[in-house]
């Protein structure tokens, strides 16, 4: 047990890394190309950590999170510091070279599988554990942070992924059993990470534990109480902080706090706060109270959350305020966001808002509310106007969904809908095509700057995407693709460029936030009612039919992935929300199909991104995701086709609502997991046309046609031929042009080969 440890009071459980401008993006991608040498790499990567922890620490935050940062992931960091890479990864020999080799691959290494962290748009790399992986710690980059941070005279709290959240986030591999079999091999490096914090002077180390608050194996609250009762029993260590997040821990909290850990933070935005308050082992720990939302960006009610800290102050040993999770999932700053009305200003808080609230309410809960009049009075006039403000309430709207039937989310059977659509569309067997989106090339984003800043107009722009999307087809009917899409040129990002179009949503200036690696989006901001004004896509969907004899695919954003990607409305359900956006892609599905188009895909990648952490809640949420789709897509006839795509995700949990789409052709990610996800369609009894990603798109490799025929008869091997379509694993819009164009080429070459042996 440590000697002497105190409590802190304010506190935050991480912080975004990808700099408020993007930088690390910018030093990444630099260090990729061959711009950027390793010592500029770690320059730009130390100025973020200190000028995040400063930030902090003049907000007079007393313990701050040190190694939050990651140049990828931090599930692949742990993975290094556990020395748990793959042997194809571990054999490169530079230690950079080598870290972003499991995270995207290269020429001749594939990478890490990736897929949603938890119920978030946060991509991890999942870790393998094949039967001869050995765990020794390498502690470095743990170890350089806080000397970085003690050297600036920060108040440095490593922050680690825990034992148990690692192994159940983990993949086993080569036969070898469920990786959470292994946690006795796995403690033995924490054991000695904790060593060397206390040799490094750091006083508490936090253990991110967010599988506490599911269900993703039995018996976790005994592993809990099994696996921290050792931890907490090495002599000489930290305190330890035990995070949970992302919901409510439910019995493994009492677990946790049986054991000797000193502290254990808990998401009262998800969670229980009564819960909470009737465990009495508590009264001897440090309670880290999540009360401002860590992963949303609504203004906190201070009023509330300070009677929420108030319920515990007879409870727990001692009490901090903290976000609820990490605010790596929040923009950094409201200051950029000059564009946005007072009263929809007035109701926001990003990163640096969040921290000025926690450091607002440790104050108050110290001084007393009287101490913080002013901010408390803030926040009361600015919650009021959400109240009254006419946009978050359109009777229009909320009475036609009042009067949808399920005629309305039904269409014809699927077998009598293949058949027509066939005799309309007379396609190939294995017909190829791509998920959407092409290279967004420099003149695409040369052209996307020009209008923004008044250079062009309107329609100088329209005629350069015109150009590109000419480009596209032009360049897909040459490679030889069945079913072409116009590329995307006009789109900033597949939801954005839809939200910018509906009322009710806002989008953000400078509002990024990381969705994996360097891949940064702005998600907008679903603040009121949704109507759609007019057609969103009808015009650009036209112009590329117009170039071709070929069907070439309407494309549109689902209503369940439009609201997993943006910051959605807290004061009303989810369901009630994807309903309305359902409501305004019906209307342009219709609209695509009256204009020609014989295929419209609507993508719902996010579809296992939103379920719940819960068994016992998943039911609700599939019930009205499935229903919110077939809203969406039941306006059109059965001889138009309609396509979903899927990715990022391990899709086992959801196949049955997957199949309970309906969609005609369902393209769904499959390389990374070898085709793995067939088995669970085929156990699912699905029976409409799949794509199974043939090649991955994340990496910057090129499949040769070998590989991906390999892949292609793979699939084969689980599809009917008759059901099974050819396409890349996501949209290209992230890869480059050659890229693009040699994958494309060997995909139909490959396709041709395997047709001939049908």
């Amino acid at each position: 047990m440590p000697n002497n440890y105190r409590p802190f009071t304010t506190t935050v459980l991480g912080t975004p890394r990808i700099g408020p401008n993007r930088e690390l993006k910018r030093a990444v991608e630099g260090y990729w190309a061959g711009r950027v040498a390793a010592a500029e790499l770690a320059e730009t990567a130390a100025g973020l950590r200190r000028d995040t922890w400063t930030r902090l620490k003049d907000n007079g935050f007393d313990s701050i999170p040190v190694n939050t940062f990651s140049f990828y992931d931090q599930v692949l960091d742990t993975a290094v510091m556990l020395d748990a890479l793959p042997a194809r990864v571990a054999a490169i020999a530079d230690p950079l070279d080598r870290y972003f080799a499991a995270a995207r691959g290269n020429a001749d290494v594939t990478p890490l599988e990736m897929t949603k962290w938890f119920d978030t748009n946060y991509h991890y790399l999942v870790p393998e554990i094949g039967p001869d992986t050995v765990f020794t710690l390498r502690p470095e980059k743990i170890l350089a942070e806080v000397a970085q941070a003690h050297a600036l005279g920060i108040p440095a709290r490593p922050v680690v992924v825990g034992p148990i959240t690692f192994l159940t986030l983990a993949k086993a591999v080569d036969g070898a059993a469920a990786p959470i079999t292994r946690i006795d091999d796995v403690l033995p490096a924490y054991f000695e990470l904790l060593d060397h914090l206390v040799d490094a002077g750091v006083e508490w180390v936090q253990f991110d534990e967010p599988s506490l608050v599911t269900d993703a194996i039995n018996g976790l609250p005994e592993l809990a109480e099994a696996v921290y009762g050792r931890l907490s029993a090495v002599t000489r260590r930290p305190a330890l902080l035990v995070a949970t997040y992302f919901g409510d821990p439910g019995s493994a909290l009492g677990a946790l706090a049986r054991t000797g850990v000193e502290g254990i933070a808990v998401d009262l935005v998800e969670g229980d706060v009564a819960a909470v308050a009737a465990v009495p082992e508590l009264a001897n720990k440090l309670v880290v109270a999540g009360v401002v939302d860590g992963r949303n960006i609504w203004r906190t009610d201070l009023d509330h959350a300070l009677g929420t800290l108030a319920t515990l102050l007879g409870s727990a040993g001692s009490l901090a305020v903290s976000t609820s999770c990490s605010t790596l999932h929040v923009p950094y700053s409201l200051e950029p966001e000059t564009g946005l009305d007072d009263n929809l200003r007035g109701w926001l808080a990003f990163a640096d808002e969040k921290y000025t609230e926690v450091s607002v309410l440790a104050k108050a809960l110290r001084d007393g509310r009287e101490s913080r009049a002013a901010a408390f009075d803030a926040s009361r006039a600015a919650l009021a106007t959400r109240v009254t403000d006419p946009r978050l309430h359109n009777e229009e709207v909320r009475s036609r969904l009042a009067a949808i039937t399920d005629a309305d989310v039904t269409r014809g059977e699927a077998s009598t809908r293949l058949d027509r659509q066939q005799a309309k569309l007379g396609l190939p067997a294995l017909p190829t095509t791509t998920i959407g989106s092409y290279p967004q090339t420099s003149a695409i984003r040369i052209a996307r700057a020009a209008l923004r800043k008044g250079e062009i107009d309107e329609a100088a722009y329209v005629e350069k995407m015109r150009a590109e999307i000419a480009d596209v087809i032009a360049l897909q009917e040459k490679i030889g693709l069945d079913v072409l899409v116009h590329g995307e040129p006009e789109r900033n990002d597949m939801v954005q460029y839809f939200a910018e179009q509906l009322d009710g949503f806002v989008a953000t200036a400078n509002g990024w936030v990381q969705s994996y690696g360097t891949r940064c989006v702005r998600p907008p901001i679903l603040y009121g009612d949704v109507v759609r004004p007019q057609a969103m896509t009808v015009e650009w969907i036209s112009y590329a039919q117009s170039l071709t004899g070929k069907p070439v695919k309407g494309m549109l954003t689902g209503p369940v992935t439009i609201l997993a990607w943006s910051f959605v409305r807290n004061d009303q359900s989810l369901a009630d929300s994807a309903n309305q956006i359902a409501l305004a892609i019906r209307d342009e599905t219709v609209d695509l199909e009256r204009s020609g188009a014989a295929i419209i895909q609507v993508d719902e990648p996010a579809l296992r991104e939103l379920l719940p952490l819960r068994d016992a809640d998943k039911p609700a949420y599939l019930n009205w995701a499935v229903r919110a789709f077939r809203l969406s897509t039941s306006g059109v006839a059965d001889d138009t086709q309609i396509h979903t795509h899927l990715c990022y995700s391990e899709f086992g949990e959801v196949i049955g609502a997957i199949a309970a789409l309906d969609a005609d052709v369902t393209s769904i990610e499959a390389a990374r997991s070898k085709m793995e996800v067939l088995d669970d369609l085929n156990a699912a009894g699905f029976a409409n046309g799949v794509g199974p990603g043939v090649y991955d798109i994340h990496s910057p490799r090129v499949p040769c046609t070998a590989e991906i025929a390999e892949s292609l008869s793979a699939a084969i091997k689980a599809i009917d031929p008759k059901r099974l379509w050819v396409n890349p694993d996501c949209g290209l819009k992230t890869r480059g042009a050659d890229e693009v164009v040699a994958s494309l080429t060997n995909l139909v070459e490959a396709t041709q080969q395997v047709r001939a042996g049908l």
